[in-house]
């Protein structure tokens, strides 16, 4: 079950990143990037795999402490829970930079790599978003209005 629930994370992920990444700018990619709920099945999987691990996972995050991380990674449903908190947080990134690319006009041979990056490394894609999203909106403030 929690190899099932693992691989289920992303599978529910997967229909949006694929609308964001090849059909960008479409009204129901829009719509869809639009809404926060896209990450909430992903959440209640989180939810299921969290649940058998309770205790290990508030171990975790009641105070922070590398060992006890470890143990609730050494763990199945830990390593699964973790999993799909991370593809729904990754999600919800994508979808910012999804909406912020449209409202600043970044071209999808831009916005498409970068938001697959953004599914397999998002820190890295995030580092590299901000300061493009920065330059272009202070290009875009410099702009006098006609």
């Amino acid at each position: 079950m929690t190899e099932t629930l693992f691989e289920l994370a992303f599978l529910l992920a997967a229909p949006v990143w694929l609308l964001m990444v090849l059909a960008p700018g479409q009204p129901l990619t829009d719509r869809i990037a639009a809404s926060p709920l896209t990450a909430v099945p992903v959440l209640l999987v989180h939810l299921a795999l969290a649940a058998p691990v309770a205790p290990e996972l508030w171990a975790a995050v009641r105070q922070p402490d590398l060992e006890a991380f470890r143990a609730l990674t050494a763990l199945p449903d830990g390593a699964g829970a973790v999993w799909a908190q991370v593809i729904a947080w990754d999600l919800l990134i994508g979808q910012w930079m999804y909406r912020e690319c449209r409202r600043l006009g970044v071209r999808p041979l831009v916005s498409s790599p970068l938001l697959v990056l953004t599914v397999l490394l998002s820190p890295a894609a995030l580092l590299l978003f901000l300061p493009l999203r920065a330059a272009l909106a202070a290009r875009r403030d410099a702009v006098p209005a006609r």
